[in-house]
């Protein structure tokens, strides 16, 4: 069990509800965000007293944290360092919008701790960046890429979408060479996927979404050319310059300690999961939902498997005192012949196209 613990906060509010968006997001004004980190506050002094375990990542996510701007964020930090034990090296992550951000101090918040901004950007294309409802122009990254640098913010991740309606490679490219010219550690390429619930699911038949197969191209390509760029893939769609890798995120792919702080934020601690409702008003009361135990074996293959480094063989062993089934080597040979997985004898992990395979691999195995 570790010793170490990554704390994340969330922040609800948006400025608008895009489209494809499934997170728990609501609109506020300056009281409601006042009267937010005021609970967020008293959460933080309880959670303070029962852990005891040292904090070596904080994000804070959202929504658009940067919609609170710098003072309540720093408000935020000191509260987390005043009541838990924060490392002096630890990774702080915040979460921005490039809109936001244009009237956002990341000097102070740098002075508070965060080290490392997550920018979503979402695309290099005007008309893609419309199609997703995003408020942001391009020359608004490039004015908030400016402002974090000039506030000492030299980790920075920016997220890019796959499978938007009318992205080309060549819009792709573009998107991605502009994150290589903008000189970011780091490049989160999700996919599309239109969630039930959300605009994009209502009116669907508004959109000419790309098939199964025109996104697959396009995440094989972005693959490669990421790696081409120097962007090794560590994740199914997280890829870094070398020791750049989020922090906070390998804890949950790697079965590490976790406290989510805020509605619907999720956490593992000491084996157990639990979560708060999609509710200020029930995160207000503690109403937290008890997943019950963590770390199974299947779970534990589940997660290892969204790394390109994969399941080690020796590492599960060491974990649940057994090597994996026969049955699920005989599954993973059967598809490492495919071209779905690859193993060296040591571990086992999915090529790029089984990535796109791997839920319905991932449920054959376990």
């Amino acid at each position: 069990m570790s010793d170490t613990i990554g704390l994340y906060i969330h922040i609800p509010f948006c400025h608008s509800k895009c489209p494809y968006c499934d997170f728990f997001s609501i609109r506020g004004n300056k009281t409601d965000y006042s009267g937010y980190v005021n609970l967020l506050e008293s959460k933080i002094k309880s959670w303070g007293k029962k852990i005891d375990k040292m904090v070596d990542t904080v994000y804070i996510g959202g929504g658009t944290p940067s919609i609170l701007g710098a003072q309540l964020i720093c408000y935020i930090l000191d509260c987390v360092k005043n009541n838990f034990k924060v490392t002096d090296d630890a990774e702080i992550t915040m979460e921005a919008n490039p809109f936001s951000g244009k009237i956002f101090d990341f000097a102070e918040v740098k002075r508070h701790g965060v080290n490392r901004v997550s920018l979503g950007v979402q695309s290099a294309n005007d008309n893609e960046l419309k199609i997703l409802g995003r408020i942001h122009s391009l020359d608004n990254v490039k004015n908030t890429l400016f402002l974090i640098k000039d506030g000492g913010i030299k980790n920075i991740s920016l997220d890019i979408m796959l499978g938007i309606p009318e992205q080309t490679k060549e819009s792709l490219k573009k998107s991605i060479d502009f994150c290589f010219d903008s000189g970011v550690t780091h490049i989160s390429s999700y996919i599309l996927k239109i969630e039930e619930g959300t605009f994009f699911h209502k009116h669907r038949e508004r959109y000419d979404f790309p098939d199964e197969d025109t996104t697959a191209d396009l995440y094989l390509f972005a693959v490669d050319y990421l790696a081409e760029k120097g962007f090794k893939q560590y994740e199914i769609s997280n890829f870094s310059k070398k020791g750049y890798e989020s922090k906070h995120n390998l804890k949950y792919w790697n079965l590490d300690d976790y406290l989510g702080i805020g509605p619907a934020a999720h956490s593992c601690v000491n084996k157990k999961r639990f979560y708060y409702n999609r509710s200020i008003e029930d995160f207000k009361n503690d109403d937290i939902v008890d997943e019950g135990a963590g770390a199974s074996r299947k779970e534990y293959i589940m997660l290892r498997l969204r790394l390109t480094e994969g399941l080690y063989f020796e590492k599960y062993k060491e974990v649940y005192g057994e090597l994996p089934s026969k049955d699920f080597f005989s599954k993973t040979d059967k598809y490492c012949k495919m071209g779905f997985m690859k193993t060296d004898g040591k571990s086992v992990s999915f090529t790029p196209s089984g990535f796109l395979l791997s839920n319905s691999i991932i449920a054959d195995l376990i």
